[in-house]
Parts: structure tokens; C-alpha cells; sequence
């Protein structure tokens, strides 16, 4: 008679290889746990780097004004919970490939160990996509401030709350940098069985709606122009997601045999 033996601390998963939720819940504390370390120790030098470096960098779009304003921190512990919030902001920054990495293995506990290898690919595509839409916030971010600062009369000095205009920037810079991120995640999620590619390719109209409207909220020029090119890349990267999606779900078709279900007659029975 055969005995069916399991990992101890483990739950069997079934059949179709789900996981059972008391494993999902475990699996989430430990990838959280994980990224939450790796962030702590980017805070630390978080902690060096925001005085030294980030904060001159962030206050750089100041220049232009020159002697007419500048940031200004009213509060006596303003400057001390701006940088405690610096330096988790860095620390998020710079252990990004470590987060990133935790949510792939996250949202795909069910793939193959070959299909397990992509993970260096979510990373390498993940971090600088990430990179690349806080650098993309960055760059108008000097435009960001001339229409702040525009309507400021020539006898009058425009000191700007420091903790409030640094805390926008941080927030636009994930803002943008988590826009770019999401069409990998996309990725993730069909290669976990999660998201089908003719699901995404359906609410096209929709990704290309909410890529403009993101794009009109944080960009606060007025001009259709700025919007326009901050919104393409977005949709260009949810293009190149879905094309992804769609080709993986036609290789897996073609590896289990089963035919497109979409190609079948309204008289033909379908496997399922």
C-alpha cells in the first residue's frame, strides 16, 4: 500500500498544484518580510545619502529662482521627519532588484523550474523600467516648478514649505516609477495563470484611458503636448506587456495541446 508522505510545516497542495491559503498567507509575511529588511538597510544609507547627496539634488529646479524664494522648513523637527522620510524613500530606491524579485516570487509560486530562471528577466526589465519612469518624472520636474513659481510677483519671495514640496516630489518619482513597473507585473501574472493576454487585450481602450489620465494628473503643465509625451511611453510599455501576454498564452496552448478555444464552431465541443 502506498503512503503519501508530506514536508512537515507544509500544507499538500491539490491536484492542480494550488497552493492552500494558510501557504499564501505564509509566503506573503515572507516575501514581505524580506523586502522590508532589504529597505531598512537601503535607509541607512538612505540616512547618509539624503543630506549629502538627494536632498542638494532635489532642491537643484530651486536655482532658477535664485535669490526669489527657496525652500523654507517652519517646523522645528521639520528638517528631522523630512529626512526620516528621505531615507526610506532611498532605501525603497535602492533595494528595488530585492522587492521586485519578492513580487515575482510571489505572484508565480506555481511555475516551473525552468520557467522559475525568468525571474532574472522580470528583474532585469523590472529595475530599469522602474529607473526610467522616476528619471522620466524627473525631467519635468524643472517645468514643474516654473509653473509653480510663474505666478510669484518680482517684489515678493517665494518660500515653498520644504516638507510639502519634497514630499510631492517623492511621490511623483514612485508615482511614475510604479506606472512603469505595472506592465511587467502584467507579465508576471499571465506567466502565473493569473491574467489571461486576451483579457488585457480586451481593455485596451481602458489601459489607454487611464495611461492619459495618469499622465494628466501628474503632469501640471497645461498643454496637451507634455501630457501626450508623458503618456506614450506608459502605452507603448503596455503594448509591448500584452504582445507578451498573448504570445506566452499561444506557446502554452501549443504545449498542453489543447486547441484555441476561440477557433471552434458554435456545434463543436470544447474540452473543457
Amino acid at each position: 500500500m502506498a503512503v503519501t508522505t508530506f514536508r512537515r510545516g507544509r500544507a499538500p497542495k491539490d491536484p492542480e498544484g494550488r497552493m492552500p491559503l494558510r501557504e499564501h498567507l505564509e509566503e506573503l509575511r515572507k516575501r514581505l518580510f524580506r523586502a522590508a529588511l532589504f529597505i531598512v538597510v537601503g535607509a541607512a544609507a538612505g540616512w547618509w545619502l539624503w543630506p549629502n547627496v538627494v536632498l542638494p539634488t532635489l532642491e537643484s529646479p530651486f536655482d532658477s529662482i535664485g535669490d526669489g524664494g527657496g525652500l523654507n522648513f517652519a517646523g522645528a523637527v521639520s528638517p528631522l521627519d523630512i529626512q526620516v522620510k528621505g531615507a526610506l524613500w532611498v532605501g525603497l530606491i535602492v533595494s528595488s532588484p530585492v522587492w521586485i524579485y519578492q513580487l515575482w516570487a510571489f505572484v508565480t509560486p506555481g511555475l516551473t523550474r525552468r520557467e522559475r530562471t525568468w525571474a532574472i528577466g522580470f528583474v532585469s526589465a523590472g529595475v530599469p523600467l522602474f529607473l526610467a519612469g522616476m528619471a522620466l518624472a524627473w525631467y519635468i520636474l524643472p517645468t514643474t516648478m516654473g509653473l509653480i513659481t510663474q505666478f510669484t510677483p518680482d517684489d515678493a519671495y517665494n518660500f515653498i514649505d520644504a516638507p510639502s514640496y519634497l514630499s510631492f516630489v517623492m511621490r511623483l518619482l514612485l508615482a511614475f516609477g510604479i506606472a512603469f513597473l505595472v506592465p511587467v507585473v502584467l507579465v508576471a501574472l499571465n506567466f502565473a495563470g493569473l491574467l489571461s493576454g486576451g483579457a488585457v487585450l480586451k481593455q485596451w481602450r481602458i489601459t489607454v484611458f487611464l495611461c492619459f489620465l495618469f499622465s494628466a494628473v501628474f503632469t501640471p503643465t497645461p498643454d496637451a503636448l507634455t501630457m501626450i509625451v508623458m503618456a506614450m511611453p506608459m502605452i507603448f510599455l503596455f503594448a509591448v506587456a500584452t504582445t507578451i501576454c498573448v504570445l506566452n498564452d499561444k506557446r502554452r496552448r501549443r504545449r498542453d495541446g489543447a486547441p484555441e478555444l476561440e477557433r471552434l464552431s458554435d456545434d463543436e465541443a470544447s474540452p473543457l
